[in-house]
């Protein structure tokens, strides 16, 4: 019998066997960070037809790049370094996977468990790395051509998906051990020739996935949901969605409508923008208007996903119980408590989908005329006097407007962390378009901003927008490789203050002695990476210039950069001026 030249040696068997696992699980995309220990897998990722490799030379940015495009597919996306350092490198997007849920293969390559406590180079301890911000961990065995542990390896690939998707989802990591020869340089005698006829279920597996995996959601009984659809029946009820990519709009939008309940949707929750804003009163103004003296507490909240962006309304839902006694049901099917003001009434462990759609089946309209038009008035007339005062001041809440107003049916937006999502929260306003709107919001980093967002962009035909402040650029150029590397185009609006000012938001701005050691002006002309990273850097001057700009470059193939230049202070004060008009005329 000849041999089989598709393993040449027991490391190009045990890669194959792996990828060729992951492929019959259903991935199509593998992101890895060039490096020689994780060369075996490199190899079989590059060497098979079915599977899509995107590279980035930084580990750093292609975490986050595999988080961004994980967080736009809802699928698990594998992502490869090397060992040593690199490995480290991931950390901060798994953490963010951790905390926002999302589905991450964090595959690190390793080298023989003899070398670790050795002085032998390039290694650390990677048992474990990521701590508890993993669903799963798990360290493979060393490669071999062994029937079981062949199967072994297909059934930790199953697992290890199966972990990632589960309720609720987030990273997995599976470290990868090799010993030299790293290429698929034959070995006499390292794969018997047969092995493909004595061990078929591990050297090439079933037709299909090795191992089928069925994951069931958390169902409340009958007698529960009625109990909740009782306590629902209500005059002044609130549906509050926050960030979620998980959020079925239709099912929550059925639940509103069938209670006549306003959403209050955070523009990451993915029901502010939509054509399910038909059946249901969706509220984006709510930040300008819900901490008026007067606003009315309701009697009933139901809210879905993470915590809101929104202070105010973080505050307004902590007022209402602790002031009215508000019942606030928290829906989470992992069971987790995501309500950091500790006064919710009712943690309901339960898929927030299925249930909206079975509690819109059981509940009747109740909620009063006055109380939901109370709301729709208020998004009126706060969206009229924001509106106005974007007319008379260019600043940063303008520029998110504008960006959401524009943005093309349908989209993808990713936007960072720090003023740009609380300004889209603001002054975002609904839209019936297909808006897919993503961020970080689970650690809620500035690093590694542009590479999820590209990350994002990379697994759609949609355009692609971006917006980031100047520090978050700054942490994240490298990232800006993928735009050639992986074959991205965007439009990024990118914000540039001096160095933000999110913390003269905060009570050390009072204290002029010591603020400048958490000021973060750097000086930087920005322009220079686009002639670096091979894009068109654009500088707008007035709101015409920019929308003129993002319309040209969502119109536009190729990435283009549209800069603008404001002053953080006099943006704040304008900012507050702006809620002070709201606050009074709704105080009125």
């Amino acid at each position: 019998m000849t041999r089989d030249s598709r393993w040449p040696n027991r490391n190009t068997l045990w890669a194959d066997v792996f990828v060729s696992e992951l492929v019959a699980q259903g991935v199509s995309t593998v992101c890895i960070a060039p490096g020689s220990r994780s060369t075996p897998l490199t190899v079989a990722f590059a060497e098979h037809p079915e599977i899509e490799v995107l590279s980035h030379l930084d580990e750093r940015s292609m975490g986050f790049f595999a988080l961004g495009r994980a967080k736009r597919t809802g699928e698990p996306v594998p992502v490869l370094s090397t060992s040593g350092t690199a490995t480290a490198n991931f950390h901060p997007a798994v953490i963010e996977a951790n905390q926002a849920r999302v589905p991450l293969l964090v595959l690190t390559a390793d080298r023989p468990p003899e070398l670790r406590d050795s002085g032998a180079n390039q290694t650390i301890d990677q048992n474990k790395l990521y701590g508890s911000a993993v669903r799963w961990y798990h360290e493979l065995p060393e490669p071999e051509a062994n029937g079981r542990k062949l199967r072994s390896l297909r059934v930790t690939v199953a697992r290890a998906l199966a972990a990632s998707t589960g309720t609720p989802p987030g990273p997995v990591h599976l470290n990868v051990p090799f010993r030299k020869p790293l290429e698929p340089t034959p070995v006499s005698g390292d794969v018997p020739d047969d092995i493909a006829d004595s061990e078929p279920l591990g050297a090439t597996g079933r037709d299909g996935p090795f191992v089928h995996t069925e994951q069931g959601r958390p169902v409340l009984d009958d007698s529960t949901v009625d109990r909740i659809a009782d306590a629902l029946a209500t005059e002044r009820g609130l549906v509050v969605a926050g960030p979620s990519t998980t959020l079925d709009a239709s099912a929550i939008a059925a639940l509103a409508e069938a209670t006549g309940f306003p959403i209050c949707a955070d523009p990451l929750s993915g029901l502010r923008f939509g054509p399910h804003r038909a059946d249901a009163l969706v509220c984006g103004g709510y930040d300008s208007y819900l901490d008026a003296d007067a606003w009315p507490a309701p009697e009933v909240v139901i809210r879905v996903g993470a915590s809101p962006t929104s202070k105010v309304l973080r505050q307004y839902l902590r007022r209402s119980v602790r002031e009215s006694g508000t019942r606030q049901f928290v829906v989470d099917p992992a069971g987790e408590w995501r309500e950091a003001t500790f006064v919710a009434s009712d943690l309901l462990v339960a898929d927030p989908n299925r249930l909206a759609r079975t509690l819109a089946e059981r509940v009747e309209t109740s909620a009063s005329d006055e109380w939901r038009d109370h709301f729709a008035a208020a998004e009126r007339r706060s969206r009229q006097l924001v509106d106005d005062a974007s007319d008379e001041q260019f600043f940063e809440g303008t520029v998110l407007r504008d960006v959401f107003a524009d943005a093309p049916d349908p989209a993808t937006v990713f936007l960072s962390n720090s003023m740009p999502v609380r300004d889209a929260d603001r002054f975002g306003a609904p839209r019936d378009a297909g808006l897919t709107v993503l961020g970080n919001r689970g650690a809620s980093g500035i690093d590694g901003i542009l590479s999820s967002g590209l990350g994002a962009g990379s697994a759609t035909d949609e355009p692609l927008v971006v917006v980031v402040g100047d520090v978050a650029y700054y942490h994240d150029m490298n990232g800006l490789l993928a735009l050639s590397r992986c074959d991205v185009d965007a439009t990024i609006v990118l914000l540039d203050n001096d160095g933000g000012g999110i913390f003269r938001l905060l009570p050390i701005a009072e204290f002029d002695s010591v603020f400048e050691q958490f000021a973060t002006p750097h000086g930087l002309d920005f322009a220079p990476t686009g002639e670096l990273y091979g894009f068109e850097f654009v500088r707008a001057d007035g709101r015409e210039s920019f929308r003129d700009a993002y319309r040209a470059s969502l119109d536009s193939a190729g990435t283009q950069v549209i800069e603008l230049s404001f002053d953080a202070e006099r943006s704040h004060r304008f900012r507050d001026d702006v809620q002070k008009r709201v606050l009074d005329e709704f105080n009125e």
